[in-house]
């Protein structure tokens, strides 16, 4: 996080006699194609450990790296390389996106599901650079993780949503949000119009969550996100980040926004923010938050089981 600044249904043929009108029926034809029937899909609980897994990974990476995983260090390159990697396990096409600032290379990375339509994208994501004084493992492995293990969860599932889900992972947020706006920027006028919403995730592993944040931006979205925790019990807030984080680059351009954090950690840019520093439970929460409200917006659905 920036320092802030004062269905379809599949129909079943019916018999028709053979050569009647010329049609034949699939009965008669065992080749002829059947309608994949689809159902609402049900998101997943997803397992805080999961995403841990990737939070140690992402603090073997500090270590290796000098501590810190900023914008054109050694460790945020590898940062990239971890993220990139895991998705083309998974079956996605992976855009890492290069762009310069203060005489360094930064980049974003982009992976988008392959079903819905094109011309209406839902969009997550999460900025993966840390300050240079730590690791950053909960600013913001902690949302870079969530949003990646929502990924690989999608993949696994199969999905079919109705909307195209496309998942982001910034660069050089930590230095004014320069890789989403590098991003937004770089979009059409009508590449920005077919993404419908944007939801951010920034600070939302430390182990310690008393109340949880909901990006005060977009009411009926707020909603969502409010359902889930109220269901487990958990307290929130609205809260409103202005420009210190990455959604204010989609919200600028016009794009709804929404998203969850917490930035009452009292590792907050500091080298104690490591592995220590999240939690099982707290990434579990958030992980599956993010799941239960992006599947809903983007109506994701599965084939029908027999």
């Amino acid at each position: 996080m920036r320092l802030r600044t004062p269905i379809l249904a599949g129909t079943t043929a019916l018999a028709v006699v053979a050569g009647m009108l010329g049609v034949t029926s699939a009965a008669a034809n065992p080749t002829a194609a059947v309608a994949e029937q689809l159902v609402p899909a049900d998101p997943p609980e997803i397992p805080g450990s999961a995403a841990v897994a990737h939070l140690t990974e992402l603090q073997k990476i500090g270590e290796q790296n000098g501590g810190t995983r900023a914008h054109g260090r050694p460790g945020y390159k590898a940062s990239v390389d971890y993220i990139e990697g895991k998705l083309k396990a998974a079956g996605f096409t992976v855009d890492v996106q290069s762009f310069s600032h203060n005489g360094a290379t930064g980049y974003n990375v982009i992976a988008e599901w392959p079903h819905g339509d094109p011309n209406q994208v839902g969009m997550i994501g999460a900025h993966l650079d840390s300050v240079t004084a730590g690791p950053g493992i909960n600013d913001d492995g902690s949302g870079s993780a969530a949003v990646l293990e929502n990924a690989l969860t999608v993949a696994r599932s199969q999905v079919k949503p109705t909307m195209r889900m496309r998942f982001g992972w910034w660069g050089a947020e930590e230095l004014g949000l320069i890789g989403s706006k590098k991003y937004v920027a770089g979009l059409s006028a009508d590449e920005k119009k077919k993404i419908k919403f944007y939801l951010n995730f920034d600070m939302v592993g430390q182990k310690n969550i008393k109340s949880w944040g909901i990006y005060s931006d977009s009411s009926d979205i707020s909603a969502l996100f409010k359902e889930y925790f109220d269901a487990k019990k958990l307290t929130t807030r609205g809260i409103n980040w202005g420009g210190s984080s990455d959604h204010s680059s989609f919200k600028s351009a016009g794009i709804k926004v929404s998203g969850i954090g917490d930035d009452d950690d009292p590792c907050y840019h500091a080298r104690c923010d490591t592995i220590t520093n999240v939690g099982d439970v707290s990434m579990g929460h958030a992980s599956s938050a993010i799941a239960r409200v992006f599947w809903k917006l983007t109506g994701a659905q599965r084939t029908a089981r027999p």
